[in-house]
C-alpha cells in the first residue's frame, strides 16, 4: 500500500494506474491518459509520478488517475480512501460502473449479480428510458417482447463505450437473430440493456468534476463522427462549464433541454448514492438523451454514468485551469475535439492530447479548445 501522508509534510505525486491491461490497450489511450495526468499534477501542484509502481514507497500523498472506475476491493490495497485520492470513482460492485444498472429487472424472479438494488429503478425512475437490464438469454428475449409491444428497442452490450455495440430490433424476428449473436457468457457475466429507441436524437453531457479545493459542473452537446472504420462514434464535446455545484450551473443561463437533462443527472447521481453504498467520485459525467419516441413523443432520460476518464476530460480539466489561473471567472465555453482520419492542424491555442496514427484505431486528432472569455465577470 502506498504510503499517504495527509500532514503534507511530503510533496504528493500523481500516479496512472490501469487495471487490465488489456482492455486499455490503445495507444492514444495511454498517451492520453498521461497528459491528463501531467495536467492534474500542475492543478494539485504535484510531482508527476508516471505509471503506479506497487514496489515503490512512496513518501507523501499519491493521487491516482485510473483508466477505469474502480471497485472497492481494487481502491483499498492503493490506499484510496475517498474522492481526494483519485481522479474517477470507486464502485461497491463492479456492474455499477455500467449502464446495467440504469433499468430494472425485468420480472422479481429474473436473474441478477449479488449486490443488485432494485430500489434503484424506484427511486430513478422517469430520469431514464423505458428498458431493462437482463443476465440471462431468456430474460433478454422477455424483456425485448415486452418493449417491442411499444416500438423498437435498442440492444446495448454493458462494457462497449462510444455508441459501440449496439443494434436495433424492430420485430421479433430481429431481437431474436441479435440474441443470438450474443455470447450467453458476456450476458450471465456483466449483463446486457435492452430500451426504447428514440429518434431524432440530441445526446447531452451533464457532470461535475472536483479537485482539490476546485468544483466545476457542466452542460454540453455531444457530437457524432465517422471512424476510420466508417462507424458512427463519439467526435467529442461542446461544453458550457459553471464554477461551483449544479445549482451553481443551473443558476447560469441554459435552454429548457439542458436544465431536464442536469436535473435528470442529478436525479440518477442521488440514486446511485442512496442505493449503492461505498460508492464516491470526483469525476461524475452522465449521457442524457433527448429524442422521439415510436409515437412520436418527446422522451429524455440518463444513458449511462461514467466515473473514469471520458471524452469530455479534456474540456474539464480546461476548465478548472482556467478558474485556479483566473478566479474572477465563473463561466466558460471548453470543447473536446476528436476527429478521425485527415484533418487540418488543430488551432494554435488548443491542447493535443494525440495525433497521430494509433494502430488499432488508425488516424486520429484529440484536442481541447477553450473559448476567449468576451464577457469578464
Amino acid at each position: 500500500m502506498p504510503l499517504n501522508d495527509p500532514s503534507g509534510s511530503a510533496r504528493g505525486v500523481v500516479v496512472t494506474y490501469v487495471p487490465d491491461q488489456k482492455a486499455h490497450a490503445s495507444e492514444h489511450e495511454r498517451i492520453t491518459q498521461t497528459e491528463f495526468a501531467r495536467r492534474l499534477a500542475a492543478l494539485k501542484d504535484y510531482e508527476v509520478g508516471g505509471p503506479y509502481d506497487p514496489q515503490r514507497r512512496y513518501t507523501g500523498p499519491v493521487y491516482f488517475v485510473p483508466s477505469n472506475t474502480l471497485t472497492t476491493q481494487q481502491a483499498a490495497p492503493l490506499g484510496i480512501r475517498g474522492r481526494d485520492d483519485l481522479f474517477g470513482g470507486v464502485v461497491p460492485h463492479a456492474f455499477v460502473a455500467t449502464k446495467v444498472i440504469s433499468h430494472p429487472l425485468v420480472a422479481s424472479d429474473a436473474a441478477a449479480p449479488s449486490g443488485w438494488n432494485p430500489a434503484f429503478g424506484a427511486q430513478v425512475g422517469d430520469a431514464v428510458l423505458a428498458g431493462h437490464a437482463v443476465f440471462s438469454h431468456e430474460d433478454a428475449r422477455r424483456a425485448g417482447l415486452r418493449l417491442l409491444a411499444n416500438g423498437p428497442l435498442r440492444i446495448k452490450a454493458v462494457r462497449a463505450t462510444g455508441g459501440h455495440g449496439q443494434s436495433v430490433a424492430r420485430d421479433a424476428a430481429e431481437l431474436q437473430q441479435q440474441l443470438d449473436a450474443i455470447d450467453p457468457g458476456e450476458i450471465t457475466s456483466h449483463g446486457l440493456v435492452l430500451e426504447e429507441n428514440l429518434t431524432e436524437v440530441q445526446t447531452f453531457s451533464v457532470g461535475q468534476v472536483t479537485v482539490g479545493d476546485l468544483t466545476a459542473s457542466y452542460f454540453g452537446e455531444q457530437r457524432l463522427t465517422r471512424n476510420n472504420r466508417g462507424a458512427e462514434v463519439y467526435g467529442g464535446s461542446d461544453l458550457t462549464v459553471a464554477r461551483g455545484d449544479f445549482d451553481d450551473l443551473l443558476a447560469q443561463e441554459a435552454p429548457p433541454e439542458a436544465r431536464l437533462a442536469i436535473e435528470q443527472a442529478r436525479r440518477y447521481n442521488a440514486a446511485v448514492v442512496a442505493c449503492f453504498a461505498g460508492f464516491y467520485a470526483s469525476r461524475n459525467n452522465y449521457d442524457v438523451v433527448l429524442g422521439r419516441d415510436a409515437a412520436g413523443r418527446s422522451r429524455s432520460g440518463v444513458l449511462e454514468q461514467s466515473w473514469r476518464l471520458g471524452g469530455a476530460t479534456g474540456a474539464e480539466l480546461a476548465a478548472l485551469e482556467v478558474f485556479r489561473s483566473q478566479p474572477e471567472r465563473n463561466r466558460l465555453r471548453a470543447s473536446s475535439i476528436e476527429i478521425f482520419g485527415e484533418s487540418p492542424p488543430p488551432p494554435p491555442h488548443a491542447t493535443v492530447y494525440f495525433r497521430g496514427i494509433d494502430p488499432r484505431a488508425g488516424r486520429l486528432t484529440k484536442y481541447t479548445v477553450v473559448e476567449p472569455d468576451v464577457h469578464p465577470r
